[in-house]
């Protein structure tokens, strides 16, 4: 059994930070139900590229779900859906404060109705507060709270992040975690309550180095400047001979010095608090004067964090992950096409074996005929 069978949880969010946290539940075993509005549902699902009918994107974050398409400014829909909340567990929300309201669905409007469910609404700045009805993206949530400031590249030609940081460790982590603990708690309190997930709240301890260093000592981190955003020799992105990265994090002493021994760093460049530009520029040329396979093979003998950066597609071959299994359980399309599932971070005694969880991303409407929900 997994742990959250038996739960229903009332999906009303779209892209990314709602419905990758519904996944989350559904993949422990919980009954997710979209929301979705006729005719478009989510706006995921027209995104590129496609599979199938829908896009890949939504592919992979709404499998084993079920799909109401309502429009919810029809009272006949809400109507509908009223029977859903009324033994509902747990509802999550995406929109701006003030929208589920209006359609007569706040918290106190549901609670009324439920007082056991626990209501979950994300957004980017929280339902209270000066920015609280502000428009954002992760980009803005990254660069309102400092993240962004830490390492952005050359001011000249700035970077991009790889990964929507505030989505889902803001938005989509946080509210798994505090649906959890506030089932834990409906168990000693029998009641539900509103949890109130501001991606940009969630971000801070991500900072907590840089809030450390700023608070004591006064001098706060600048672009690139400290120790794991660019700015010690030790910790460093190299090119080599060949155009691949060789990722360096050689941080402590005694993988420093093992580091240094595997590269043949001259003596006098070792102490990097001395001179740090001139450490790095040493450990550049020597980095660059060789392909990575020959660094690749070094590092396996050296045991000093260092490795060759890999594509996403390198990665999902690597034999490593493979053997962990993380890509064992596979989509499947209304074509009859597979792909990889996105892996989840639940262990694997709280998941169904990949035989037996479902494969497919609901159609939009899949379930309105659906009598257990009518």
């Amino acid at each position: 059994m997994r742990p959250l069978e038996g739960v229903l949880v009332l999906d009303f969010s779209t892209l990314l930070p709602g419905p990758m946290a519904t996944l989350m539940l559904a993949e422990a075993g919980a009954e997710v139900v979209k929301i979705e509005r006729p005719e478009m549902g989510d706006e995921m699902r027209h995104y590129h590229p496609r599979w199938g009918s829908d896009s890949s994107n939504f592919a992979l974050l709404n499998r084993g779900k079920r799909s109401l398409a309502l429009d919810l400014k029809d009272p006949w829909a809400r109507e509908r859906l009223a029977p859903l909340i009324a033994r509902a567990d747990v509802l999550v929300e995406q929109f701006r404060p003030g929208v589920m309201a209006r359609l007569g669905l706040s918290y106190d409007a549901v609670a009324a109705r439920n007082q056991r469910l626990i209501y979950c609404s994300i957004t980017g700045y929280g339902q209270t507060g000066p920015k609280r009805d502000v428009a954002g993206h992760d980009l803005n949530y990254i660069g309102d709270t400092g993240l962004l400031a830490l390492s952005s590249g050359d001011p000249a030609r700035p970077q991009v992040p790889p990964a929507l940081i505030a989505d889902i460790a803001g938005g989509s982590y946080p509210a798994v975690l505090n649906i959890l603990l506030a089932l834990r708690a409906r168990e000693v309190t029998g009641r539900g309550c509103h949890l109130d997930i501001a991606m940009t709240d969630n971000l801070f301890p991500f900072l907590y180095w840089a809030m450390g260093q700023g608070a004591a000592t006064g001098r706060w981190p600048g672009n690139g400047t400290d120790l794991v955003t660019g700015g010690s020799p030790r910790y460093q992105l190299y090119p080599a001979a060949d155009g691949r990265i060789v990722a360096v994090a050689a941080i402590e002493d005694r993988f420093w010095a093992a580091f240094c021994t595997a590269i043949d760093l001259a003596p006098e460049l070792q102490d990097d608090a001395r001179d740090p530009e001139a450490t790095r520029r040493g450990v550049a040329a020597l980095v660059a004067a060789q392909p990575s396979e020959h660094w690749r093979a070094v590092f396996a003998q050296a045991d000093c964090c260092c490795s060759i950066v890999a594509t996403l597609a390198e990665a999902m071959a690597d034999p490593h992950f493979v053997a962990r299994g993380l890509f064992t359980y596979r989509l499947v399309n209304d074509s009859g096409a597979t792909m990889p599932a996105l892996p989840m971070p639940i262990a694997p005694q709280f998941r169904a074996p990949a035989e037996a969880v479902p494969r497919r991303a609901p159609m939009l409407g899949a379930d309105n005929d659906n009598d257990d929900f009518a």
